[in-house]
């Protein structure tokens, strides 16, 4: 018998094993991820940002999770030789009517120790020469990591210190007993004394299994991208974002320079039918089902079907998409786009409709859920590693 199964082969499951070992490296720690190899969804698909906790609300747990776990992901990545450059972002507003939200960004950077400025027009042109807009916000401590890469040594990191991380074991069910949690997987039945469940796109189903109603449902959005062609990638230095939307959790279609090459543009957010559809031809009945079905879900398309309407064109318009693009880069054109990979962002929608937006970690008897973990997760992983082993403790 182990002493702790995680859940989840994704960057927060792994993070949260490697604390784990890191800690208390006497317990015998399984990681158990249902596909071939880790960092297969979200992890392995995201545009590889190191955030610097700007966005987030004063005392929220992304905000206090994201400026440790920065730090926390730097220092790893340095030891293990891992990639990352501290490009710096820009945050634009394209015309006067964003100013009001990029002071108040500005403030909430400033309330979360982000080490930032306001710069004018003509500082934007310095550090992006062909970005437009008529102030912005530099933030120089953003940057870019290799998210696959550091899952891969996190895995080899658990396995060297007597953990294991076995792939190819889907979860199906639980069976809790007084002593200890058997997960019952594809592989086989594996008991433990405790569990924690780091699913992500699949952490509500993980949590109805060991007999949890988690209050809140995992509804996927697709994040579609593009990429610059070779020639056109002299428009983009580094990271250049609009000012956000406070209604929404996405920050709008943006520049991002990639680790291993190339810049990406996007993403465009749609439903996604299937809770893995990376492709708008791939639809599973069940997932589109359920979410079509939960009432929270359905306020949510209700109050924001403008928005939502807006995306799914952009989504099947390449020109909308570039007219969009050029609000911060006005010589992209459409012959400058080529496709790139999408990813799937597991968002959760709570009973009244509203976008979940903050982490969500609870605890019940043997078991650790982590019900949402959206960006800045891979920022904030080894951080919220450290959260999860600290809610684990209190129950050893």
């Amino acid at each position: 018998m182990h002493d702790v199964i995680v859940i989840g082969g994704g960057i927060v499951g792994l993070a949260t094993a490697y604390r784990l070992t890191e800690r208390y490296p006497q317990l015998s720690v399984l990681v158990l991820e249902k596909e071939s190899h880790v960092a297969a969804h979200q992890s392995g698909r995201n545009s590889g940002v190191l955030h610097s906790g700007i966005y987030y609300k004063p005392g929220s747990l992304k905000a206090a999770n994201c400026r440790a776990g920065k730090r926390a992901m730097q220092d790893f990545c340095e030891r293990e030789g891992i990639p990352y450059d501290l490009c710096g972002k820009v945050i634009v507003a394209p015309d006067e009517s964003g100013l009001p939200r990029l002071r108040a960004l500005y403030e909430r950077g400033q309330a979360n120790g982000v080490r930032c400025e306001m710069i004018n027009r003509d500082r934007l042109r310095e550090l992006e020469p062909h970005a437009e807009g008529v102030r912005a916000i530099h933030v120089p401590e953003a940057g870019i990591a290799d998210y696959p890469a550091v899952c891969e040594r996190l895995a080899a990191r658990i396995s060297g210190r007597g953990g294991k991380v076995q792939c190819g074991a889907r979860v199906n069910g639980f069976k809790i007993r007084p002593a200890e949690i058997v997960a019952e997987t594809t592989l086989g039945a594996f008991a433990a004394r405790y569990a924690v469940n780091c699913a992500g796109l699949h952490a509500d189903r993980v949590a109805r299994l060991a007999g949890v109603e988690p209050p809140l449902t995992i509804a996927p959005f697709r994040g579609e991208y593009y990429k610059l062609t070779r020639e056109a990638e002299a428009l983009c230095r580094g990271l250049i974002y609009p000012v956000p939307d406070p209604q929404f959790p996405f920050l709008g279609v943006h520049f991002t320079r990639m680790i291993r090459g190339g810049v990406e543009c996007g993403p465009n957010a749609v439903l996604a039918f299937a809770r893995e559809g990376y492709r708008r031809r791939d639809v599973n009945a069940g997932d589109l089902f359920e979410a079509l079905s939960h009432a929270g879900f359905l306020k949510l398309a209700r109050q924001h079907w403008r928005m939502g309407a807006h995306e799914m064109w952009r989504s099947l318009s390449k020109s909308a998409f570039v007219r969009a693009l050029n609000r911060l880069v006005p010589e992209i054109r459409n012959h400058h786009l080529l496709a790139a990979p999408a990813g799937v962002r597991a968002q959760a929608i709570d009973g009244a409709g509203a976008m979940v937006d903050d982490f969500a970690v609870a605890a019940q008897p043997r078991m650790i859920n982590v019900l949402n973990a959206p960006s800045p997760a891979a920022t904030a992983a080894l951080a919220i590693g450290d959260l999860i082993v600290e809610k684990l403790a209190a129950q050893f």
